[in-house]
C-alpha cells in the first residue's frame, strides 16, 4: 500500500475507533444536564499527560462497552480544559472517580482501576442493597458477580431480615445480595430457612450460613466464605486482602505447575486456618521482587511468607528449608499460637538527628512517632518516587518553620523511607502524609490536600492536639499541582513497600 494510503487508512481507523468510543466526554456546559438525565453514571476527572490517567483509559472503554446494555453510563472531564467544572467536584489529584446518582448524589468510586473490577463494582451499585430473588430470575442472579449472597427467609421473620440487611448495606460495594421467601426455591438450594448461601464460581461452589441471623456474625461468614481457599496474589486482587484484616500466607514461585503443586500440598493447612488466616500463591517470576517486602531474599524460590497485615509484621520462612507439609504446619501453627518474632528490616538509627526534620527508621519508629506528648507529622516516601523529590525542599522548610517556632517542642516533621523500614502503616502509594496527634496515636489522619507550605500549617493546626500554626517566611508560595501518590510500577516492585 502507498504510504499516503496507509497514513489516510490510519487516520480513518483512528477517527472510526473514536467515534466509536462507549465514554462520552462532558464539558461544564453539558455535565449537570447529562448527570441529570441518566440515573447512574460513573464519570472520570483526568489530565491528558497523567500516566495513572493513560493506564486506566483502555480499561475505562472496556468497562464502558460492557455497561452499555445496562443502561450505565462512563464519561470522561478534560480537567485541563475544564478546571472550573473539577474544582466543583472538588478534584485533587488524576484520576478522580466519582458515582452520580444525580446532580446532588455524589460518591466516590471505591473499585479498583480494572476493566471486570469497574464493570463489577457499577452493576453492584447499580442494584438496591438487597434484591427481590424468585425461582423467575434465581439463575440470573446468581451469575451476577463471582460471589452473590441469597438469604432464605419466612416472610414473617423480621429480625432476620434486619440483620441481613444491616449486613448487606455495609458489604454493598462488595456483593450482590439477595433474599427469597420461597420455600420451594430454598429446598431446592438444600436449606431450609433461615438460611444464607454463599454461591461462588471458584472452590466448592457454594457455602451455606445456618446460625443464628446477627450482622456481624453474617459478615464475618461472607468475607471469609468468599475468600478462595488457596488464592492469587497479584494487582487486581491485593488490595483485598490487604483489605480482609487476616493475616496472609504468600506461596511464591515461578511457574504455574509449581504453584498448583505447592498449592495441592498445603491445602490442608489452609482449611484448618479458614477465617484465620488467608492463604495466596504469588507469581514469582513477575512479582519475585515483593518477596523483599517480606524480608525474603528475592532471588531464591520457591518462598513462603506470612504477613500479619493488620500490624504490617513479617514473618518470612526460611529459604534455606524445603517447603514441606509437615513444616509449614509447623511454622502456620507456631505463629498462630504467637511463638515466631516476626522479622524486622530497619536502617541504622542515625547518629544525630538534630535536623528541621527527623529521620525515623524501624528501631526508633515508636520513640518519635508514638510519643504522646507532640503532634507528628510524618512523610512515608520512597528515594525513586518523583512526588517526593519535589515535596523535599518544601518539607524541609516546614521543619524548620516550627523548628524556630514556640511549637518545637510539641510539633515534630519528620520522614521515613517505607522502602527501606518496616512501618505499622499501610502505606498504598508515595507520599503518604500523616498527622499522629498528640493523646491520641491510635486516630492518625492522612493528608489528602495539595503539598503546600500554607496547606500542611493547615493541616497541621486543624488535626493536632496544640493547634499549632506558624508563619510563612515567603511572601508568597508558588502553586502546587493537586496531591498526587507514586505506585510502584512492576519494574520498580524491588524498590516498593508492600505493592503489587
Amino acid at each position: 500500500m502507498h504510504t499516503a494510503h496507509k497514513l489516510a487508512f490510519g487516520l480513518i481507523a483512528a477517527a472510526a475507533a473514536a467515534s466509536a468510543s462507549d465514554v462520552v466526554q462532558l464539558k461544564t456546559d453539558n455535565f449537570d444536564e447529562f448527570v441529570k438525565e441518566n440515573n447512574f453514571v460513573l464519570a472520570e476527572f483526568y489530565a491528558p499527560w497523567c500516566g495513572h490517567c493513560k493506564a486506566l483509559a483502555p480499561e475505562y472503554e472496556e468497562a464502558a462497552t460492557s455497561l452499555k446494555e445496562k443502561d450505565i453510563k462512563l464519561v470522561k472531564v478534560d480537567c485541563t480544559e475544564e478546571a472550573d467544572l473539577c474544582q466543583k467536584q472538588g478534584v485533587e489529584g488524576y484520576p478522580t472517580l466519582k458515582v452520580f446518582r444525580g446532580p446532588d448524589n455524589v460518591t466516590p468510586y471505591k473499585g479498583q482501576r480494572k476493566a471486570a473490577a469497574i464493570t463489577s463494582y457499577m452493576i453492584k451499585q447499580s442494584l438496591p442493597a438487597v434484591s427481590a430473588v424468585t425461582k423467575d430470575n434465581f439463575e440470573e442472579f446468581k451469575k451476577a458477580d463471582k460471589v452473590v449472597i441469597v438469604a432464605y427467609l419466612d416472610e414473617s421473620d423480621k429480625a432476620s431480615k434486619e440483620a441481613f440487611s444491616a449486613a448487606a448495606e455495609k458489604l454493598r460495594d462488595n456483593y450482590p445480595f439477595g433474599f427469597s421467601n420461597d420455600a420451594e426455591l430454598a429446598k431446592a438450594e438444600g436449606v431450609t430457612a433461615p438460611a444464607i448461601v454463599l454461591y461462588k464460581d471458584f472452590d466448592e461452589g457454594k457455602s451455606t450460613f445456618t446460625e443464628k441471623f446477627d450482622a456481624e456474625a453474617i459478615e464475618k461468614f461472607t468475607k471469609t466464605a468468599s475468600t478462595p481457599l488457596i488464592g492469587e496474589v497479584g494487582p487486581e486482587t491485593y488490595s483485598d486482602y490487604m483489605s480482609a484484616g487476616l493475616p496472609l500466607a504468600y506461596i511464591f514461585a515461578e511457574t504455574p505447575e509449581e504453584r498448583k503443586e505447592i498449592s495441592e500440598k498445603l491445602k490442608p493447612i489452609a482449611e484448618a486456618q479458614r477465617g484465620v488466616i488467608n492463604f495466596a500463591t504469588i507469581d514469582a517470576a513477575a512479582y519475585g521482587a515483593h518477596a523483599g517486602n517480606l524480608n525474603l531474599k528475592a532471588d531464591k524460590f520457591p518462598a513462603f511468607a506470612i504477613q500479619e497485615v493488620a500490624k504490617n509484621q513479617k514473618f518470612p520462612y526460611d529459604q534455606e528449608k524445603a517447603i514441606t507439609f509437615e513444616d509449614i504446619k509447623a511454622f502456620v501453627d507456631d505463629f498462630v499460637s504467637g511463638k515466631v518474632e516476626p522479622s524486622i528490616k530497619s536502617e541504622p538509627i542515625p547518629e544525630s538527628n538534630d535536623g528541621p526534620v527527623k529521620v525515623i527508621v524501624a528501631k526508633n519508629y515508636n520513640d518519635i512517632v508514638l510519643d504522646d506528648a507532640k503532634d507528628v507529622l510524618v512523610e512515608f516516601y520512597a528515594p525513586w518516587c518523583g512526588h517526593c523529590k519535589a515535596l523535599a525542599p518544601k518539607y524541609e522548610e516546614l521543619g524548620g518553620l516550627y523548628a524556630d517556632s514556640e511549637f518545637k517542642d510539641k510539633v515534630v516533621i519528620a520522614k521515613v523511607d517505607a522502602t527501606a523500614n518496616d512501618v505499622p502503616d499501610e502505606i498504598q502509594g508515595f507520599p503518604t502524609i500523616k498527622l499522629f496527634p498528640a493523646g491520641a496515636k491510635d486516630k492518625a489522619v492522612t493528608y489528602s490536600g495539595s503539598r503546600t507550605i500554607e496547606d500542611l500549617i493547615k493541616f497541621i493546626a486543624e488535626n493536632g492536639k496544640y493547634k499549632a500554626t506558624v508563619e510563612e517566611k515567603k511572601e508568597e508560595e508558588a502553586s502546587a499541582a493537586p496531591a498526587a501518590t507514586e505506585v510502584p510500577k512492576a519494574e520498580e516492585a524491588e524498590e516498593a513497600h508492600d505493592e503489587l
